[in-house]
C-alpha cells in the first residue's frame, strides 16, 4: 500500500501538469505534488532506519545497524530500570498465592497419564536400584546389636509376670502330668520302671538283718512285679496331682510361682542366661536369611508399583491428604507462603541483572542482517503506514497550501 500510494501521487502529479491552468487542475497538482514529496520523505525516513536508501551511504542513514550496541544497551536499560525492575517483579509476586498455584498444578497434573507414568517409572527405577546385598550386613548388625543390648532379666521378669497373670504355669503343669501319665500307662514304660526298680533293689547296700531282708525280697519279686507296682504308683500320683483340691498340687504350683516371681533375683542364673544369649546371638548368621527376605520384599514392591492402580490408589491419596492437611492449617500456609516469597525475593535480588545479560546474549547470537530482517517483519508493516499517511497527509496539505496561495496571491 505504501508503494501504491507513492505511485498514485507520482502518477497524479504527472497527469495534472497539463491542466495546471485550471482551478481544479492547479488544486490537484498541488495536492499530488505535496503527497509525492511527503511519501518520498517518509520512504527515505523509514528506509534510513534499517539500511542506506538505494544503497547510497548517505550520512545518518542505516541507523539501526550503525547503532546496534547503543540500541541493545537502551533496550536492556529500559527492561531492567523501567519495565522489569526488581521492585515491580517482587510486588507482582506478592500478589500471587504461590502455594495455591502449586497445589492446583499438582492436583491437575496427577490426573494426567504422562505424570502417572513418570511417577510409576521413577518409583520403579528407585526400587530396582536398591542393592539388597549392601543392606543385609548392616541390618544383621542392627538386629544383633539390639539383641545383645536387650536386658535378659527384664525380659524374663516380664515373661514370668505374663505367665503368672495368664496362669500358664498351671496349664504347663497339667501338660507335664498328662504326658507323664500317657507315658507311664504304656507297657514299655512298665518294663523300664521294673528294670530300674529291680536294679535299685539289687544294688542297695545294707548290713545285717536289713541286708538279709532286702535279698529275700529281691529273690521273691521280679522286674514285672516291680514295674506293675511303680506304674500303678505313678499313675495314681499323676491322677491325684491333676485334682484342683490336691494339696501337693497347690504346694508344687506355689513353689513354681515363687520361683517365677523372683527369677530376676537369681543373679547367677541371670548371668548364665545372659552369657548364653550373647553367645547364641554372636554365633548367629542372619545375612543369608536377611538377603532372602529383602529380595522377596523388593520383588513384592516392584509388582505393587507395576500395577496400573499404583498411582491412583497409593500416590494420589497420599498427596491429596498432604495438601488437604496443609490447607486446613492457616498458620502453616502463611509460613510456607512467607518462605516462598522470601526465597523468590532472594532469587530476584541475586539474578535480576541476568535479565539484561540474557537479552544481550540472545541479541548477540544474531547477525545484523538477521536482526534487521526480524525487526522489519515484526514492526516494518506498521512503519510502512507512515509512508501511506505521509502521502495522504501531504496530498491534503498540498491542496490546502494551493488554496492558501490562490487566496493570498
Amino acid at each position: 500500500m505504501a508503494a501504491i500510494s507513492l505511485a498514485i501521487m507520482g502518477a497524479g502529479f504527472l497527469a495534472t501538469m497539463p491542466f495546471q491552468d485550471s482551478l481544479i487542475g492547479k488544486l490537484l497538482m498541488g495536492g499530488f505534488e505535496a503527497g509525492l514529496v511527503g511519501g518520498l520523505a517518509d520512504w527515505f525516513a523509514v528506509t534510513a532506519l534499517f539500511r542506506h536508501p538505494m544503497g547510497i551511504p548517505i550520512p545518518h542513514t542505516a541507523l539501526l545497524p550503525k547503532n546496534r550496541d547503543k540500541v541493545t544497551r537502551a533496550l536492556i536499560n529500559m527492561l531492567e530500570n523501567d519495565w522489569l525492575t526488581k521492585e515491580s517483579i517482587m510486588d507482582k509476586f506478592k500478589q500471587i498465592h504461590i502455594l495455591d498455584k502449586i497445589f492446583e498444578t499438582v492436583e491437575k497434573e496427577l490426573r494426567s497419564e504422562s505424570v502417572k507414568q513418570s511417577i510409576q517409572s521413577f518409583s520403579l527405577d528407585v526400587v530396582k536400584k536398591i542393592d539388597v546385598e549392601r543392606f543385609a550386613p548392616t541390618i544383621e548388625q542392627e538386629i544383633k546389636g539390639f539383641l545383645l543390648s536387650a536386658d535378659t532379666s527384664d525380659l524374663l521378669q516380664k515373661a514370668s509376670s505374663h505367665v503368672l497373670s495368664k496362669e500358664y504355669e498351671a496349664a504347663a503343669f497339667n501338660y507335664v502330668l498328662i504326658e507323664t501319665e500317657k507315658w507311664a500307662s504304656q507297657d514299655e514304660a512298665k518294663m523300664v520302671l521294673g528294670k530300674l526298680g529291680k536294679q535299685a533293689i539289687d544294688t542297695t547296700e545294707a548290713d545285717g538283718l536289713l541286708k538279709f531282708a532286702i535279698q529275700s525280697f529281691s529273690n521273691m519279686i521280679t522286674e514285672e512285679k516291680v514295674g506293675n507296682i511303680l506304674q500303678s504308683f505313678i499313675l495314681k500320683r499323676m491322677k491325684n496331682l491333676q485334682q484342683e483340691d490336691n494339696r501337693y498340687r497347690h504346694m508344687i504350683l506355689e513353689k513354681i510361682r515363687k520361683e517365677l516371681g523372683n527369677i530376676n533375683e537369681r543373679e547367677a542364673l541371670m548371668s548364665e542366661i545372659q552369657n548364653w544369649k550373647n553367645k547364641m546371638v554372636e554365633d548367629m548368621d542372619l545375612t543369608g536369611q536377611i538377603r532372602g527376605v529383602l529380595a522377596k520384599s523388593k520383588d513384592r514392591v516392584i509388582a505393587f508399583i507395576e500395577a496400573d492402580s499404583f498411582v491412583d490408589d497409593t500416590v494420589t491419596p497420599v498427596v491429596k491428604r498432604f495438601i488437604h492437611e496443609i490447607k486446613e492449617d492457616e498458620s502453616k500456609v502463611a509460613a510456607i507462603e512467607s518462605w516462598l516469597h522470601a526465597k523468590i525475593a532472594g532469587l530476584i535480588e541475586r539474578n535480576h541483572s541476568k535479565i539484561g545479560k540474557l537479552v544481550r546474549e540472545n541479541l548477540d547470537k544474531l547477525d545484523t542482517e538477521t536482526l534487521i530482517d526480524m525487526m522489519e517483519n515484526n514492526i516494518g508493516k506498521d512503519l510502512q503506514w507512515i509512508r501511506v499517511n505521509g502521502a495522504v497527509c501531504g496530498f491534503l496539505i498540498g491542496i490546502g497550501l494551493t488554496i492558501f496561495k490562490l487566496v493570498v496571491l
